[in-house]
């Protein structure tokens, strides 16, 4: 009668040792150890899951871009070695985790997430420096906050999820509370020079200023009652 046990406590160990090889999640690492760890690969698989333009704009040494949203990402990603590792990033974290995640269902072994995206890289100094202004100045900002009420201004991207879902409301508040609060939407896509200026390294960020100075900086998703109550 033992030796049913013993093979029994054998297979649960097993099935559980599968398990949990299976269910081990990949590694977000931060930027100084993600460049590090590439320099010390051979030939790193690096993958830029944002879109194309912003691809172009700026990216990692060696990085190709796999766009996270795309039909065929991964159609694309099943051509990398699944046996070596992979490193991930995107602007901010989202879609990365995501798209890193789907690597470990692929197959990939070794997973290396950039932890807080290529904004966080660029704020720690590991990008290429670059002298181009994209978008508005500082200047042009610094003129959006002349008012004599209260300015929220919302930083979004267009492939950000709780962006498109706060959109709704916050175009319904700017008309529908113009005489309290003039809410403005940048895009960082669109204005990177000043996200960076601004270290805006989340999404959605919405900054409340006051005759020009911040009064709460509001990062994530936030209700639209919520969001009333923070600018009483």
């Amino acid at each position: 009668m033992k030796f049913p046990k013993i093979l029994l406590l054998i297979v649960s160990i097993l099935l559980f040792s599968c398990n949990e090889q299976k269910t081990k999640s990949f590694e977000s690492i931060a930027p100084k150890e993600f460049a590090d760890k590439i320099k010390t690969t051979e030939n790193p698989q690096i993958l830029d899951v944002r879109t194309p333009d912003e691809f172009a704009s700026e990216h990692i040494d060696n990085a190709v871009n796999i766009n996270w949203n795309s039909d065929d990402f991964t159609t694309k990603a099943e051509s990398y070695d699944k046996s070596k590792p992979v490193f991930v990033y995107c602007l901010s974290g989202g879609r990365s985790k995501k798209a890193a995640a789907k690597l470990q269902e692929l197959g990939f072994t070794t997973v290396y997430e950039l932890e807080g995206g290529f904004l966080n890289w660029s704020e720690k100094g590991l990008s290429n420096p670059s002298n181009a202004q994209i978008g508005m100045t500082m200047s042009d900002f610094n003129d959006l906050l002349k008012s004599d009420k209260k300015v929220l201004v919302d930083f979004y991207a267009e492939w950000c999820g709780p962006c498109k879902q706060m959109e709704p409301f916050l175009l319904k508040m700017q008309k529908e509370m113009a005489d309290k609060v003039v809410i403005v939407r940048i895009d960082v896509d669109k204005n990177k020079t000043l996200a960076e200026t601004l270290n805006i390294s989340q999404l959605p960020s919405l900054f409340l200023y006051e005759n020009k100075a911040v009064q709460k900086k509001l990062i994530g998703y936030i209700s639209e009652e919520d969001l009333k109550k923070q600018l009483q």
